[in-house]
């Protein structure tokens, strides 16, 4: 499995979510000084402008960061970008990206080559989620550099495909980067993945009840008091299948049991599916493990001890 050098030697094999509405540029920042790959949806910046002002900040502080600790430097950080026709930001975020060099840009609902083209361009990588082979096999042949294999338990937009089935699948023929989500909130489930056959632990949910996210209180302490008992799979809130806290469907007066199908060729993710993401709260089914509200600093030692800790069980050390 061969990783490109910007994924190579993290201090733990791990990629943070973006996290649409809730990801900013100082939740990315202390992911990366961690030492996991920080990452935010480019539409989280509103009013566009704003996206070239949250750049020059993770940039200028990772640079800074680097530059005090030549020894442990921050790892990479990551763009989103929604690629969906919807999407009428796509190329002005794309420009902002291009001005700053963005070192990996995470692509979603749709591939595109010429969005690939230009990450390469400046030098960049593109990883592209998926939630079946057959959409994988397209990212690659579109110019993707790795993928994100998104299972069953997954936060947001997930799939329905088990992890195992999922990542052997697209090991038969890919032995590019592979990241795994659904339902990672462990270190021990950090390590499994990568016995399947991924190289990274694709983790959200976890990271939305520390500090520095950008959720309301309530929304994080549902996250701590809930469980994967607690989750709802629904398309009826953005048009593509996802999981959602239940206590949020409940709160918005709706019948978790009793939720209508929304039509896919309505997806929007402008200004409507934002407020419909403020009001249902996004989650995956690994969030039992997550007990507190922490900063993400401390939440990433957790994982490194509990990553370490199982590699010592099954003597990998």
């Amino acid at each position: 499995m061969a990783l490109p050098p910007i994924l190579k030697n993290l201090p733990l094999p791990v990629i943070g979510s973006p996290l649409f509405i809730i990801s900013n540029p100082r939740l990315v920042i202390e992911q990366c000084k961690a030492g996991v790959v920080g990452s935010m949806p480019a539409l989280n910046a509103r009013p566009a402008e704003l996206l070239d002002e949250w750049l020059n900040e993770i940039t200028t502080e990772l640079a800074a960061y680097d530059r005090a600790n030549p020894d442990q430097p921050a790892a990479p950080f990551a763009i989103n970008q929604i690629v969906h026709k919807s999407n009428e930001r796509l190329e002005h975020d794309m420009q902002v990206c291009a001005k700053y060099k963005v070192p990996i840009v995470i692509t979603s609902l749709g591939a595109r080559e010429d969005v690939n083209q230009a990450v390469h361009a400046w030098g960049g990588i593109v990883l592209h989620d998926v939630i079946n082979n057959k959409f994988a096999k397209k990212a690659i042949e579109k110019g993707a550099d790795g993928l994100i294999a998104v299972a069953a338990g997954a936060g947001g937009h997930a799939g329905v495909k088990s992890p195992f089935a999922l990542i052997h699948e697209i090991r038969e023929w890919f032995d590019g980067p592979l990241a795994l989500s659904g339902s990672m909130a462990t270190g021990d489930a950090i390590l499994a993945a990568q016995a399947m056959g991924a190289d990274l632990a694709y983790i959200g949910s976890a990271f939305i009840a520390t500090e520095e996210a950008r959720a309301s209180e309530a929304y994080k302490q549902m996250i701590v008091a809930s469980n994967s008992d607690d989750i709802v799979y629904s398309n009826l809130f953005t048009g593509v299948h996802g999981n959602y806290l239940r206590g949020s469907v409940v709160a918005a007066g709706l019948d978790p049991e009793n939720l209508p199908e929304s039509d896919p060729s309505k997806m929007n993710f402008g200004g409507g599916a934002a407020k419909a993401w403020k009001d249902i709260w996004g989650s995956g089914q690994g969030i039992g493990a997550v007990r507190e509200v922490l900063p993400a600093a401390q939440l990433v030692a957790r994982l490194k001890r509990e990553y370490a800790a199982a590699r010592a069980r099954l003597a990998l050390n």
